[in-house]
């Protein structure tokens, strides 16, 4: 009886170590994150600063309510497995993916990386996925949906963060390639 309690012991001993290592990785990563993005602009651009919120805003919709621009104004950065390589598309908040598109530009079909990918591969949560101050280094590619905006607002590595930039010098300090693969976006006319 000793030997199994001991074992039980052990068993919810290590689970809890491991859940405390998840947890305290999940939440430093959070900062790292940020961190990345902070030393990428210090290097790259010191004129730009990153805008933290005390709101989330991980979603398009949470993103424009909080900085009081259009969804289109947010930029999205989506992460593909294109045949064996990963790549980013940075297009506008709106816009969608068109799978036509994708195929023509890249000759082959894409695929939506998961959730844990994306944060293996670019040290940053989804929410707050950016082309900035990535863990590996990664193809980027802004959709020229992006060009519809003077400035556009893409997260900065956190789910309550992001900065104010002009698409094109985005694209320059990433050494991003224009592409055109979203669905037209249909605009409101008066």
């Amino acid at each position: 009886m000793q030997r199994e309690h001991g074992r039980l012991f052990s068993a919810r001993s290590r689970l809890q170590q491991r859940r405390t290592v998840l947890i305290s990785t999940a939440l430093g990563d959070r900062f790292m994150s940020l961190a990345s993005v902070r030393a990428f602009f210090a290097a790259k651009a010191p004129d730009i600063t990153i805008i933290e919120l005390q709101t989330s805003t991980a979603t398009v919709a949470l993103a424009a309510e909080a900085h009081g621009v259009a969804p289109g104004q947010i930029a999205k950065t989506l992460a593909f497995r294109i045949a064996e390589r990963d790549v980013l598309i940075v297009a506008r908040g709106d816009a969608r993916i068109d799978n036509r598109k994708m195929k023509e530009c890249f000759g082959t079909k894409a695929r939506m990386l998961d959730a844990q990918t994306v944060v293996e591969l670019t040290s940053h949560p989804v929410g707050g996925v950016c082309p900035f101050g990535l863990a590996t280094p990664l193809s980027v590619y802004c959709d020229r949906s992006l060009l519809a905006f003077d400035e556009v607002l893409p997260a900065a590595g956190a789910t309550h963060s992001a900065v104010r930039i002009a698409p094109q010098r985005m694209a320059e300090l990433v050494g991003a390639e224009w592409i055109d693969v979203c669905q037209e976006v249909e605009t409101e006319t008066c």
